[in-house]
């Protein structure tokens, strides 16, 4: 099935240069100019992925993204913001607002395409290999088949990413694991995803299934080494 991308950004030439690209690979595109044209867009057509520019008349791209996040028909599609700002801060903010990837312009158009496939494989639930179907602890269940999380009989909506990393991390509880090797064994063979994208993806996963984010019962940060799950022996 052919992956439909929706470009939101308020300079036509850079949404026709991608559109023109994304088609050459075999995507099918939408196209955005706003904030608001955006966000009716994604709700009716669902696209694969959205790349989002952060700086949109009327309704800013921060926006865009949280509102996307917050519909429970839009909150898994993979989001790649696009921007003419390097600020870190506004990478990270971008990265809490529920953002999959960051790209500032001026930007290599070969680089975005493999940030695009990056980010498209990275979204799509791997099919299970272990015999191991589920995994309960403290209140907290993990359906590896049906993909499905559940704390205290209560459903919690994860993203994929969000749900392997969980899963990951069950599936070796006690044993702490550095950022770098979260990415290579979570996030797998890709360039582009830097370390401090695991803290982010922690944050959001302790919001979600943590009672207490500041008090963890199951993701636990291991000062100057990287963060584990429970110990459940």
């Amino acid at each position: 099935m052919t992956a439909k991308i929706l470009i939101v950004d308020d300079e036509p030439d850079i949404v026709d240069l991608l559109a023109y690209n994304l088609g050459n690979e075999g995507y099918s595109t939408l196209k955005a100019y706003d904030g608001e044209t955006a966000l009716q867009t994604a709700r009716s057509e669902l696209p694969s992925l959205i790349i989002l520019d952060l700086m949109l008349p009327g309704i800013q791209g921060m926006d865009v993204c949280r509102q996307l996040r917050n519909n429970e028909a839009t909150r898994d599609i993979p989001i790649i913001m696009l921007t003419a700002k390097g600020d870190e801060v506004d990478k990270i903010l971008g990265l809490e607002m529920g953002a999959d990837d960051y790209v500032t312009k001026p930007f290599s158009v070969r680089e975005l395409l493999a940030r695009v496939r990056s980010v498209l494989r990275r979204s799509t639930p791997r099919e299970e290999t272990s015999d191991e179907k589920a995994f309960s602890f403290w209140g907290l269940t993990i359906d590896y088949r049906r993909h499905s999380v559940t704390v205290d009989e209560k459903p919690i909506e994860l993203s994929p990413m969000e749900f392997r990393l969980l899963q990951f991390l069950a599936q070796h509880p006690g044993r702490v694991y550095t950022r770098d090797q979260l990415l290579d064994h979570v996030w797998g063979d890709d360039a582009f995803v830097e370390p401090r994208t695991v803290d982010v993806h922690i944050r959001r996963l302790r919001a979600r299934i943590e009672k207490d984010a500041a008090r963890p019962r199951y993701i636990f940060t291991v000062r100057g080494f990287g963060y584990k799950f429970a110990d459940i022996s």
